[in-house]
């Protein structure tokens, strides 16, 4: 930002201020709503972010912890003109609670908000879109919440924009993975320090942790909740005496954020008394659910009401309902068979000369572990034979994505649209790696293919799950797909890791994620893979389907073009792998580059260091 722009914004400041002042004072008021159930701080829960920006509108959103009078955005219009000559507008919000937030015996809240079990928090959202921009412009913006008793919050003063014109060079930050992980308000915050203000943001999944846990949205008492850590807002401290806190980046006020669905935006199977994190860790697949309902229809809907159906089956498998309702991510149209269904777990957008695809690509982790009393990826308790409704159906995947699936229906579409053929630069994102050298590539991304065992008098004696290397969605299907249609990059996290591929044909793939609880990188040691199995031919089975070393579909790792990290031996590594090191990419769509950066947390006044680059097209 120049000084001309810096002087115009501090004017236009001032005026945005008295305009405020005038709407807090001057609009009607209304009745107050019903009250609050849970104590709340005062202020707003969020700063305003950006999302979904078209040629001359944006949407601005942000939170509270009140249903409020008022809510609204003031902002100049025209920022290249003097206070004398300046116009200025104000667009009203739309409110809508939010239905799933809770906090439980494990959040993290401050003062003496403390829950022996889950209760529900009620948070508000506002949206209001702010139209008439003209594209290449930044215009100065806040927004004003007024409470049920005529008081009112005002922002800070931030900037908005159009979608970029073509041709507008612009700074992506890509990331992933933030989850409140030790090193997430450090990186971000470096991201601020060596980038300044970003254009975007394309973030590939793993939000946070929990995804019905309000707090690990708005105010984790740890200091590194999301919002504040993207919003320059956090104070996390990584040395144990609290002297080095960082503060992340003021950068979604300012940037529009696109997100993709991580398994961490999945919430498991509802219940009113359990912990939020068992929670979470109880999917199942909606064909075992309305396996469940067909079995018990007539206890759960006696009446047969379609709208129940629909709502069990969701709140006993799994849902993404907290995602959705927080963001407003582009909507696709989906060729349902049963009618068109607008949705935006997968979409596609033009962002400047980027045409992203975003994909809900992902399933729910589960334990490696084999022993008797895991419920895991390859095998069932041992204790839950016997009941069906507690089985996991281990790494079972939420949405379909091969062919014939919804999602690859839509996508197909979506790669043939002069939009995607179009455009400059062509990105996929999505969560789960097609290609990594971390923990979470194996076992493949298909189906589980259960294994019964039975004793000779047919009793149940183990449930067991493969998952055969030659039936991956995403190698056998999807990548094939990207290949052909020209894309780029795909952007992918899941592992905490940073590592990067190019494919034969010159499609780059890139794994950003390492911002703490890495889960290391398997490039000459053995990752955790099912032990050898009883027979001969079972034991050949499992050796073709789970790399222990390595990425188990087929490509070398590239080596960091500019400063790799390096071994005890000093050689150099393909990888970085750490829960010290944190690292960050910035696509440059002017330049046409992609350049990751590195910062070493354990030494607070060292230099960010760019260590790799390489170029799309």
């Amino acid at each position: 930002m120049n000084k001309r722009e810096d002087v115009t914004l501090l004017i236009f400041g001032i005026v945005l201020t008295l305009a405020a002042l005038l709407v807090i004072f001057l609009e009607p008021r209304f009745s107050p709503r019903a009250p609050m159930e849970l104590p709340m701080p005062s202020g707003l829960l969020s700063d305003p972010f950006l999302q979904s920006p078209t040629s001359n509108s944006v949407r601005v959103v942000w939170f509270t912890e009140f249903p409020g009078l008022d809510h609204r955005v003031i902002y100049g219009t025209r920022p290249d003109q003097t206070l004398g000559q300046g116009e200025m507008g104000q667009v009203a919000a739309t409110t809508r609670q939010l239905t799933r937030l809770r906090e439980d015996q494990a959040s993290h809240l401050s003062g003496d908000r403390v829950y022996k079990e889950p209760t529900f928090r009620p948070v508000w959202r506002h949206e209001a879109e702010v139209t008439g921009l003209i594209p290449g412009q930044r215009v100065p913006y806040q927004v004003i919440s007024r409470r049920e008793d005529g008081s009112a919050i005002a922002s800070d003063l931030f900037t908005l924009a159009a979608n970029p014109p073509p041709d507008q060079p612009l700074k992506i930050l890509l990331t992933s993975d933030h989850q409140l992980m030790p090193m997430t308000a450090a990186n971000l915050q470096k991201v601020g320090e060596t980038i300044g203000l970003v254009d975007g943001i394309f973030l590939a999944g793993d939000l946070v942790n929990i995804p019905d846990r309000a707090s690990e949205w708005f105010d984790d008492s740890r200091g590194g909740a999301f919002f504040p850590a993207l919003q320059g807002r956090a104070d996390y401290a990584l040395d144990r005496g609290g002297t080095t806190r960082y503060q992340g980046a003021a950068l979604i006020q300012h940037a529009p954020l696109f997100a993709a669905i991580g398994n961490h935006e999945v919430m498991g199977r509802r219940s009113p008394t359990a912990a939020l994190n068992d929670q979470f860790n109880d999917p199942i697949p909606r064909t075992a659910a309305l396996n469940l309902y067909n079995t018990y229809a007539d206890v759960f809907n006696p009446t047969g009401d379609p709208a129940l159906r629909r709502k069990w089956i969701i709140d006993q498998s799994y849902n993404t309902d907290t995602y959705e309702q927080i963001f407003s991510l582009p909507q696709s149209q989906v060729p349902n068979p049963d009618g068109p269904e607008q949705t935006s777990r997968y979409y596609a957008t033009t962002f400047g000369d980027v045409r992203l695809i975003s994909l809900f690509v992902t399933n729910i982790w589960r334990s490696p572990g084999v022993e008797p009393s895991v419920r895991g990826r390859y095998r069932e308790r041992q204790q839950d034979l016997a009941h069906p409704g507690a089985w996991g159906h281990g790494q079972h995947i939420f949405e379909p994505i091969q062919p014939g699936s919804l999602q690859y229906q839509w996508l197909e579409q979506e790669l043939a649209s002069p939009e995607f053929r179009q455009a400059k630069y062509k990105v996929v994102m999505f969560h789960h790696p097609p290609h990594s050298l971390g923990d979470n590539v194996v076992p493949a991304f298909t189906d589980p293919v259960p294994i019964y065992d039975r004793a000779e008098d047919g009793a149940l004696q183990a449930i067991r799950y493969e998952y055969p290397i030659q039936n991956d969605y995403l190698i056998r299907d999807l990548i094939p797909l990207l290949e052909q249609a020209g894309v780029d990059l795909v952007l992918y996290g899941h592992s905490h890791i940073w590592n990067r591929f190019v494919s034969p044909s010159g499609l780059n793939f890139l794994e950003t994620s390492n911002v703490g609880n890495t889960y290391g990188a398997f490039l000459h040691q053995s990752r955790p893979i099912p032990p050898a199995a009883p027979t001969e031919e079972l034991d050949k089975f499992q050796a073709d389907y789970y790399a222990a070393q390595g990425d188990p579909n087929g490509l070398s790792p590239i080596l960091p073009t500019l400063a790799p990290l390096t071994d005890e031996a000093d050689n150099p590594l393909p990888y970085l792998a750490s829960n010290d090191i944190t690292a960050f990419s910035i696509f440059d769509t002017g330049a046409g580059t992609i350049s990751s950066y590195y910062f070493d947390t354990r030494d607070p006044d060292s230099t960010v260091v760019k260590f790799d680059e390489f170029a799309l097209n």
